[in-house]
């Protein structure tokens, strides 16, 4: 390791500690009640393997409230607790049962490149301060607890960006998921660093899309989980509920189909939709994001992990039913499976979920949607924390298949009888 890398590890530990110390004597006199009111939702989780052979199965697994993190041919794994290992149990589908508690630190020296919300603005801003012609930094809303929804906007001429084909982009939906937010920062790096290089590829499609990126959507449970030196294995946002309990699964409160399968309707459960479509202040400003960028024809939605590729419908086992469309959806995701290695299917093949981003996103705008679980493919590989040392390969893997998501973006029925680019300059360099 460099002296300059090992500068930058130091200073990102000095930043953290300042920021730690700061809040510390700012909210010291909130201390007690904020831990009395959150430690109502401290419910231990568990790791439960239980029994499951097809997509009925699973989904109604999912529908009491637990969270899939990962399914096998005969089996789920899966985050809940004691009220879901007790119906499990008396269900006879209950194999094994296991404390789900995390050995790692808050971002320890080793996950120094994992970004932390003050990180990802300051790194958002120096891009666009370095390239100020063709990236702009804006917000599509607020968070809960009043942190900016940041946004990067990038194209090569940004006065008429809405006049393009456009890609939406976003990652961190859920907070324990920390590669799926330093992935599209990567992303928005590697595109400003390619066109300033002249790379013929990338500056093509720069000046002739309209890229926009939302790196972190649920800052407030993102920040939630490190925060007390162990991650906290946190999903949701930082809601209040009415009945003491914290969080709102932000991809079960989109407003298409939401509510009809795959989540559940008690606010202590990993998969709690909310009171209502949209509630949350995160998803309504995903809604008028959308809603303000009709040039947009692609979406994806970064998560973890598994390492699949998923599309439309996920809240029902219904094919969907434009023929042309489906042929779309299964061209684009096999096409990028090939790049990435990842498992292309329809998000129901798993189990029915409703009120996801990629249903909404295709329902109301027309958007070929994808839902991207990134690296790795299992718990024991790390599961939700990998380790900052996975972030090169994985960005390297799915690079590809981004560029390909942006190409598209100008006509995606195109995909179906065209030859996709090889994208042979798309290197990290």
């Amino acid at each position: 390791m460099s002296f300059l890398q090992l500068r930058g590890i130091f200073m990102k530990q000095v930043f953290r500690f300042a920021l730690a110390f700061l809040a510390i004597v700012g909210f010291a006199c909130m201390a007690t009640v904020a831990f009395a009111a959150s430690d109502s939702n401290n419910e231990d989780l568990l790791w439960m393997k239980v029994r499951a052979h097809d997509k009925f199965e699973r989904t109604e697994i999912a529908s009491a409230g637990a969270s899939i993190e990962m399914t096998r041919e005969d089996y789920v794994m899966v985050l809940g607790k004691e009220k879901q290992r007790a119906l499990f149990e008396k269900q006879g589908i209950l194999e094994q049962t296991t404390l789900a508690t995390s050995e790692l630190l808050d971002f320890p020296t080793k996950d120094a490149n994992f970004h932390n919300y003050a990180e990802l603005k300051a790194e958002l801003e120096a891009l666009v301060k370095a390239n100020p012609k063709i990236a702009a930094l804006d917000s599509i809303g607020k968070s809960g607890e009043g942190r900016e929804l940041l946004r990067i906007r990038i194209s090569g001429d940004l006065k008429t960006a809405d006049q393009k084909a456009g890609l939406l982009m976003m990652g961190g939906h859920h907070a324990r998921e920390h590669v799926s937010i330093d992935i599209p920062l990567m992303f928005a790096g590697y595109l400003l660093k390619e066109y300033a290089a002249g790379n013929a590829e990338i500056v093509r499609l720069v000046d002739n899309r309209d890229i926009q990126i939302v790196p972190m959507v649920n800052p407030d449970g993102a920040e939630h989980d490190i925060s007390t030196g162990k991650y906290k294995m946190w999903r949701k946002n930082r809601a209040h509920n009415h009945d003491g309990t914290y969080g709102v699964d932000l991809n079960r409160n989109y407003g298409y189909g939401w509510g009809t399968g795959g989540s559940s309707e008690d606010p202590s459960d990993e998969t709690y939709m909310g009171p209502a479509p949209f509630s949350e202040p995160e998803t309504q400003a995903v809604k008028r994001w959308a809603d303000n960028s009709p040039n947009a024809t692609v979406l994806l939605s970064l998560h973890t992990y598994s390492e699949l590729i998923l599309y439309p419908w996920g809240g029902s086992t219904s094919k969907i039913a434009d023929a042309k469309d489906r042929s779309v959806f299964e061209k684009m995701a096999g096409q990028m499976a090939k790049w990435n290695g990842y498992t292309p299917e329809q998000s129901s093949d798993l189990y029915v979920a409703s009120g996801d981003t990629c249903d909404w996103a295709y329902a109301e705008h027309k958007m070929f949607s994808f839902t991207f679980e990134l690296d790795p493919s299992s718990m024991w590989d790390g599961g939700f924390y990998p380790g900052q040392a996975v972030l090169p390969n994985v960005f390297q893997k799915n690079l590809k298949p981004f560029l390909y998501l942006i190409d598209a973006a100008e006509n995606p029925y195109k995909t179906i009888a065209s030859p996709a680019e090889t994208y042979d300059n798309a290197v990290i360099r």
